[in-house]
């Protein structure tokens, strides 16, 4: 009988972790730039959305903001400040400081964050980054560095996680894989491009990235740790190391400037991810150079890559598999990438404003002013909370619920989120019957307990 109540409350422990009543607010962690291979970095758990507000950081922001849990990680431009937050009450949980420019993530993985640092300026010698750069690794807790690999080029591309490495692309040409937990270096791949701001993609065991000088897009094996493919872009002429690719469905896509400095062609590319083969391309069109990120970041939602272009200041739909057009819409310069869910794509621009667009129809649903540069920092969602870090160095929360209600979506989005809210209730009733399980068992254990001592 003894073992009996013993058996049931062992029970009871292994599935309390599965029902959790406290949720934490956002992912356990945090591998890659954007979250997602598609690039859309949406979370929601059962947590509310957040009051609309900011978090005043001390510069610049021009990199995304991470959550884990309930911490929100940022960095700097300038100055190399390193920020934690606690993102339900808003206290400033640590700060520290880079040696250089943070235009990278500090992404997160089992009690460890890590970010590049360096700039744009150039050495003599050709590489792209002065001053120091590399990666610091620092404890998420505590904000200590744990510790720092230097790089002889810029790491201004968020360094992404696989299986126990870190792989960095950066502005001298290289790729380098570094053990997480001592910074050791464990392989150098010299791929002949250097890369300013695209971010390595991991997707089935592969890495995909743009580089400049030459323009070339490449995959890597992970497993094999070897260039698995490369695509030369001999009309290129800027871009294609500024944009952080998105992916779907095997399928890659990135954008690039062609023609000129003087006359440039914004173009849109789709690749298969495993031979590199270009599956189709379109021409965003033409319009005035810009003078950073002049390339526009797309992001993959539903069978649909979405995309602005700060050469012809329009936002874009496309078909992911046939590379259709489906609508555009006019704008302002826009250069970071957009984040959609329950059939709304949000995008900012350098004026400060978040637009909210109906996926479908491509109709303007709602604008707000928030402030300062939104770019190239890009917005994300978290349980139905708009995170954005702008130039004018606060990152702010927008509530969706500010920006969009049921009664401006078309019936094909309201369809959308009508499904998802389905799925979602059927979690929820899943976790409600997995908590009464646990009570039910409980209740059973102390009942055979007191019989049992009796």
């Amino acid at each position: 009988m003894k073992r009996t109540v013993a058996l049931l409350l062992s029970a009871c422990l292994l599935l309390l972790p599965m029902t959790s009543f406290a949720e934490e607010f956002g992912p356990e962690e945090w591998n890659q730039y954007r979250l997602n291979s598609d690039k859309n970095a949406v979370f929601n758990s059962d947590e509310s959305p957040l009051d609309f507000g900011q978090l005043q950081t001390a510069e610049q922001i021009r990199a995304t903001p991470v959550v884990v849990g309930d911490k929100l990680f940022v960095g700097n431009h300038n100055s190399g400040d390193l920020f934690a937050f606690n993102l339900k009450s808003g206290e400033e949980l640590w700060r520290n400081q880079a040696p250089n420019w943070i235009h990278s993530e500090m992404i997160y993985n089992n009690g460890k964050v890590f970010v590049g640092f360096g700039n744009r300026f150039f050495q003599d010698n050709g590489i792209r980054g002065t001053g120091e750069s590399g990666v610091l690794a620092l404890d998420a807790e505590s904000g200590e560095i744990i510790w720092k690999f230097n790089t002889d080029g810029e790491v201004m591309p968020t360094p992404a996680y696989y299986n126990e490495n870190l792989y960095i692309s950066t502005g001298d040409r290289n790729l380098y894989k570094v053990d997480v937990e001592t910074g050791e270096l464990q392989k150098k791949v010299e791929i002949g491009s250097r890369v300013s701001m695209s971010s390595p993609n991991i997707y089935n065991d592969s890495l995909y990235v743009g580089g400049a000088s030459p323009f070339k897009f490449y995959s890597y094996d992970l497993e094999n740790d070897s260039v698995d493919w490369e695509r030369s872009f001999e009309n290129v002429v800027a871009g294609l190391d500024d944009v952080p690719p998105a992916i779907d469905s095997n399928i890659v896509v990135t954008t690039a400037v062609e023609g000129s400095y003087e006359d440039p062609n914004h173009m849109i590319y789709a690749m298969d991810t495993e031979s590199g083969e270009v599956v189709w391309k379109d021409s965003l069109g033409k319009g005035d150079m810009v003078k950073n990120n002049k390339s526009g970041a797309p992001i993959i939602y539903k069978g649909t890559v979405f995309v602005g272009s700060p050469i012809t200041k329009t936002f874009y739909a496309y078909d992911l598999e046939s590379g259709e057009q489906l609508w555009e819409l006019k704008d302002e310069v826009m250069k970071a990438p957009p984040v959609a869910q329950d059939g709304v794509v949000y995008f900012t621009n350098v004026k400060g404003i978040v637009n909210a667009v109906d996926t479908k129809s491509g109709e303007l649903i709602n604008s707000k002013e928030l402030g300062g540069t939104l770019a190239p920092s890009g917005p994300i969602i978290v349980n139905d909370t708009i995170i954005v870090g702008s130039q004018d160095s606060n990152v702010y929360m927008l509530p969706i619920s500010e920006l969009v209600d049921e009664s401006q979506l078309t019936e094909q989005s309201q369809e959308e989120t009508t499904n998802e809210e389905k799925v979602e209730e059927k979690n929820n009733m899943n976790q409600i019957v997995m908590i009464s399980a646990v009570v039910v068992l409980i209740i059973i254990s102390l009942f055979i307990y007191l019989r049992v001592k009796k």
